[in-house]
């Protein structure tokens, strides 16, 4: 699995065009940015995506809602 999603990745993943998905993208990676992180024009790191979109971080392929429930 790729660390950085790509535009479109993202635009797929969540069914918006890829114009806006560079929107998400640039400002996730302005937050990034305020908190001293590099960022890659374009790209976004996976983790971070899944948690603010999603509400919860990669835990490396496992089901998520299974760990919850654990």
């Amino acid at each position: 699995m790729k660390n950085y999603l790509t535009v479109e990745e993202i635009a797929e993943s969540i069914g918006v065009s890829k114009s806006h998905a560079y929107k998400i993208i640039r400002a996730l990676n302005a937050e990034l940015a305020a908190n001293e992180y590099i960022t890659v024009a374009g790209r976004l790191p996976r983790k971070y995506f899944e948690k603010r979109w999603y509400g919860f971080e990669s835990d490396g392929g496992e089901n998520n809602e299974h760990k919850e429930r654990s």
